[in-house]
C-alpha cells in the first residue's frame, strides 16, 4: 500500500566529489583513548591530529552519525568507548557538505537513497583514509545508528586491503520499508554483527504507521538468522536515540573486545 509523502525534502546537493569528502573526513570526530589517563579521552579530528602526538596505535570503530549530525549522544557513546575498550572512534562529520539533501520522513525512497549513497561513500573514503593515520593500529569495525545505521549495514569492505572486524548497527533493522528501495545489506554470515533496537521505535518498528511493511519484525530478524557471529538486543520501551543506555554500553564493548587484537 503506497504512504502517503507527507515529510519535506531540503537541499539540492546530492553528490560527493573529492573536496566535500576530504572536508566530511578532516571534520570527523575523533577520540582517543588517553594514553597517559585512561579516565580521560583526547577528541580531536583528523585534521588537527599530529604524528609527534601519539605513540600509541588503536584499532578503530568507523561511526556513521543519525539525520540529526555528530550529537551529545554520539560524543558520549564514542567517549565510553574509548575509555573502555582502549578503541579509538572516528565519526565522519556528514553535515560539514554544505546544503546536502535532508529530510523529514516520510519523503520518496529515491530521496532517502540520495541520502544513502551519500553516506554510504563517506563511510568508504574515511575507512580507506585510515590506514595513513599515525594512531591507527589496522584492526577497525564499522557502526552506525539511524540514518547512518544504513550506511554501516551496506558498508562493503571489498575496495579495502582489510575487512572489518565486525559491524554495530544502531536503531536500524535492515528490512525493506518506506526509508530504502531495499536493504542492500552487507552481512556476511562469518562477520560478528550487532543489531540494537527498539521495539518501541518511532521510525522502523511496526508500530510507525508509514512503515510500509506489514511483515516487518523491526529488528535484523532475517538478515542474520543464519549468523552464528551475531547478536541482537532488542529493548521493549527504549527511544530511538538508545546509544548510552546500560545495556547497549555492555553489548558494543562486548563485542569491540571480542574481536580486539
Amino acid at each position: 500500500m503506497a504512504i502517503k509523502l507527507t515529510g519535506k525534502v531540503e537541499g539540492s546537493v546530492r553528490k560527493h566529489n573529492e573536496a566535500t569528502l576530504q572536508t566530511v573526513w578532516n571534520n570527523a570526530l575523533l577520540v582517543l583513548p588517553h594514553e597517559q589517563d585512561p579516565e580521560h579521552v583526547i577528541e580531536t579530528t583528523p585534521a588537527v591530529a599530529c604524528k609527534e602526538c601519539f605513540s600509541d596505535r588503536y584499532p578503530t570503530l568507523m561511526f556513521a552519525h543519525g539525520s540529526s549530525g555528530i550529537t551529545t549522544a554520539i560524543r558520549e557513546f564514542a567517549r565510553f568507548i574509548a575509555q573502555e575498550t582502549g578503541w579509538a572512534v572516528v565519526v565522519p562529520d556528514s553535515m560539514q557538505t554544505k546544503d546536502r539533501i535532508t529530510y523529514v520522513s516520510p519523503v520518496a525512497r529515491s530521496d532517502y537513497e540520495a541520502v544513502h549513497a551519500m553516506r554510504s561513500e563517506e563511510l568508504l573514503y574515511c575507512s580507506k583514509k585510515l590506514f595513513a593515520e599515525p594512531w591507527f593500529g589496522g584492526t577497525y569495525a564499522v557502526a552506525g545508528t539511524s540514518e547512518g545505521g544504513v550506511a554501516a549495514a551496506r558498508f562493503d569492505s571489498r575496495a579495502l586491503a582489510i575487512r572489518e572486524k565486525a559491524k554495530l548497527i544502531f536503531s536500524w533493522s535492515c528490512e525493506s520499508n518506506y526509508h530504502v528501495e531495499d536493504p542492500r545489506s552487507v552481512l556476511p554470515d562469518d562477520l560478528p554483527v550487532l543489531n540494537v533496537m527498539s521495539l518501541a521505535d518511532k521510525y522502523f518498528s511496526p508500530a510507525n504507521s508509514y512503515l510500509d511493511n506489514d511483515a516487518a519484525f523491526g529488528y535484523a530478524r532475517e538478515v542474520l538468522q543464519n549468523n552464528p557471529n551475531a547478536s541482537i538486543l532488542l529493548l521493549p520501551q527504549a527511544p530511538h536515540t538508545l546509544l548510552n543506555l546500560p545495556q547497549v554500553h555492555a553489548a558494543a564493548a562486548e563485542i569491540l573486545q571480542r574481536v580486539a587484537p
